[in-house]
C-alpha cells in the first residue's frame, strides 16, 4: 500500500521524463508521434490501475484512519518531512484524478489537439498529473503547497501552446491569478507551520488550533482561504476561469475542470477547518455569503449567454456553471457541519464526472461544427443533435439533467446536502444568515435548470423554423474512442447517484474525525 501511494505520485513524473526520450525502435508503431501518445496511454493506465489496487487493499472499515503512510525526515531544520497518506476524504479525489487522466490520455491518442510537439503535450500532461495526485496525497503543509504549485507551469502551457483563440491572455491570466493567490498562501502555510513548530498536518489536526492565538488563525485562514479560493475558484476571484476554458483545448477544460477546481476545496478541509477552527467559525458567514452570491452570479451569467442572440460559447457557459456548482461546495464547508461538509466532498466528486463529460462532449461538438457558438448551433443545424447525431444528443441531454441535480444522478445529493448543512448550520453560526444562504441556493438550483433546459433545447433540438425549411444533413455520431472516453462518466454519474452510500461511506467517518479535532 505504501509503495502504491508513493508510485501514484512518483510514476507519472517518471513517465513524463520517459515521454522526452526517444521511443525505442521496436515501438514505434507509424509513427514517433503516435508512440509517445501510446506511451501517454499506458502510463496513465498504469497509474489508474495503481488507483484501483489501493482502493481495493483500502481498510474500508476504518476510512477515518490514515493508511498507506510514508513518514521520512526531509529538511530537518524545517520539520518538514515528506509525509503521505490517505483517508476517506482523499481516496476518492485520488482514484477520479487517475480516472480523469487516463480518459484525456486515451482521447488525446485518437483527437490530439493542434500545437507543437506530442512529446511535450505527453510530459505536460503527466506533471500535471503527478502534481494533482500529490496534492490529494501529501500530508505536510510545505508539500501541499510545492504540489499546489506544481501544476500552474504545466496547465499554463497546454492553455497557451495547444488552445484556441486568445490562448496566451488567458494563460496568462491563469498564471497571473493563481500565482498571487499562491504567494498570499504560503505566508499563512509558513505562519502556522512557524507557530505550532510542525508542518505536519495530521498533527495540526490533532492539535485543533490550540497553539494559535485568535488573531493568528484569523490572519492565517485570511491568507490561505485566498489563495485556496482563487482555485476554487470562489466569486469575485473567479475571473480567470471563464477565459481559461474557453481557450484551453478540450482535455485542458476536462481537467480543469474535473480536477484542478478541487484543489482549492479539498484544502479548505483539509488545512482550514482542522488547524484554524476558531478563525473559520468568524469567517464562515462571509464564505458562506461569497458562496451564495457565486451560486446566483454564476447561473445568471449562463442564462445570458444561453439566450437567443446572447453569442454564447458553450465552453465558456459551462465554465460559469462551475462558479455557481463550486459555489454549494463552498457553502457546504462553511456551514461547519458534517452534512454539509460530506455534500460539499460529495458535489466535489459529482461535479468533476459530470462537467468532465459536458467538457468532452462540447470539445467533440466544437470538432465538428468548428464552433460552440451558442447561437450558430442552434441556428445552422436544423433539426440538431436529435436529428442529427441522436446518441450524441441523448448523452449531452442526459450531461445537462445530471448537472442541474436531477433526483438519482450524482448532481443531486451533494447540492442537497450543502443545503441541508447550510439549513441547520454549526454550533455558534448565525441561523437566520445561513438560512437565507439557502433560499439563495435553492433558487440558484432553479436558475441551473433554467440554462441547461434551454441549451439542450437549442442544441438538440434546434430552432424549429429552420428545423421545417431544412433536412438535417448527416452528423458523425460517437465514435469509439469517444464512447470509451466517456461512458466511465456516465456510468458512474449514475451509481454514485443511485448508490450514494459507496462515497458517504467513505468520507462521513473522516468527516466526522476532523470536525471533533482528530477524535474519533
Amino acid at each position: 500500500m505504501q509503495f502504491l501511494l508513493a508510485f501514484l505520485v512518483a510514476g507519472p513524473l517518471l513517465g513524463a521524463a520517459a515521454a522526452l526520450l526517444p521511443a525505442p525502435p521496436g515501438l514505434k508503431g507509424k509513427s514517433p508521434e503516435q508512440a509517445v501518445l501510446r506511451h501517454g496511454v499506458t502510463v496513465t493506465g498504469v497509474v489508474l490501475a495503481a488507483a484501483v489496487a489501493l482502493t481495493l487493499g483500502f481498510d474500508h472499515d476504518a476510512p477515518s484512519r490514515f493508511q498507506a503512510t510514508t513518514d521520512i525526515s526531509w529538511i530537518q531544520a524545517l520539520n518538514v518531512r515528506i509525509h503521505l497518506g490517505i483517508d476517506g476524504i482523499s481516496l476518492p479525489l485520488l482514484l477520479m484524478t487517475a480516472l480523469l487522466f487516463f480518459l484525456c490520455a486515451l482521447y488525446s491518442y485518437f483527437k490530439l489537439p493542434a500545437g507543437p510537439s506530442p512529446k511535450a503535450f505527453v510530459a505536460l500532461l503527466l506533471v500535471l498529473e503527478s502534481g494533482t495526485l500529490a496534492t490529494f496525497a501529501v500530508l505536510d503543509l510545505l508539500l501541499f503547497f510545492l504540489a499546489f504549485e506544481m501544476v500552474l507551469v504545466p496547465m499554463y502551457f497546454l492553455i497557451a501552446r495547444w488552445g484556441g483563440a486568445q490562448r496566451q491572455a488567458a494563460a496568462w491570466r491563469f498564471i497571473l491569478y493563481t500565482l498571487l493567490g499562491s504567494v498570499v498562501m504560503l505566508l499563512g502555510l509558513l505562519l502556522i507551520g512557524l507557530k505550532c513548530g510542525t508542518f505536519d498536518m495530521v498533527a495540526l489536526a490533532s492539535d485543533n488550533g490550540r497553539e494559535l492565538s485568535g488573531t493568528t488563525q484569523l490572519l492565517a485562514a485570511l491568507a490561505i482561504g485566498i489563495g485556496l479560493a482563487v482555485k476554487t475558484p470562489m466569486w469575485p476571484l473567479h475571473s480567470w476561469l471563464p477565459d481559461a476554458h474557453t481557450a484551453a483545448p478540450t482535455v485542458g477544460s476536462v481537467l480543469l475542470a474535473g480536477v484542478m477546481l478541487k484543489m482549492g476545496t479539498y484544502g479548505f478541509v483539509r488545512i482550514l477547518l482542522p488547524a484554524t477552527p476558531d478563525a473559520m467559525a468568524t469567517l464562515a458567514p462571509y464564505l458562506g455569503a461569497f458562496a451564495a452570491v457565486g451560486i446566483v452570479y454564476g447561473s445568471l451569467a449562463c442564462l445570458a449567454l444561453a439566450r437567443k442572440g446572447g453569442k454564447g460559447d458553450l465552453k465558456r457557459l459551462i465554465a460559469y456553471s462551475s462558479v455557481g456548482h463550486m459555489g454549494f461546495v463552498l457553502l457546504g464547508i462553511a456551514s461547519m457541519t458534517p452534512t454539509g461538509v460530506n455534500g460539499a466532498l460529495f458535489a466535489n466528486i459529482a461535479h468533476g464526472l459530470i462537467t468532465g463529460l459536458l467538457f468532452f462532449l462540447v470539445g467533440a461538438l466544437k470538432d465538428r461544427y468548428g464552433t460552440a457558438d451558442l447561437d450558430t448551433l442552434a441556428g445552422a443545424t436544423g433539426a440538431a443533435l436529435y436529428g442529427r447525431a441522436p446518441r450524441f444528443g441523448a448523452l449531452l441531454a442526459f450531461a445537462a439533467v445530471a448537472s442541474l441535480g436531477l433526483p438519482g444522478l450524482a448532481g443531486f445529493w451533494g447540492e442537497m446536502l450543502a443545503l441541508f448543512g447550510a439549513f441547520d448550520p454549526a454550533e455558534g453560526l448565525s441561523r437566520p444568515a445561513f438560512l437565507t444562504y439557502t433560499a439563495v441556493g435553492a433558487f440558484g438550483t432553479l436558475l441551473t435548470a433554467a440554462y441547461l433546459l434551454i441549451v439542450v433545447r437549442r442544441v438538440c433540438m434546434g430552432d424549429p423554423k429552420v428545423a421545417a425549411s431544412a433536412a438535417p444533413a448527416a452528423l458523425a455520431d460517437i465514435q469509439r474512442y469517444e464512447f470509451a472516453a466517456w461512458t466511465p462518466l456516465a456510468a458512474l454519474t449514475v451509481l454514485a447517484g443511485l448508490w450514494p452510500a459507496v462515497l458517504l461511506g467513505l468520507t462521513d467517518p473522516a468527516v466526522q474525525k476532523l470536525l471533533a479535532g482528530g477524535n474519533s
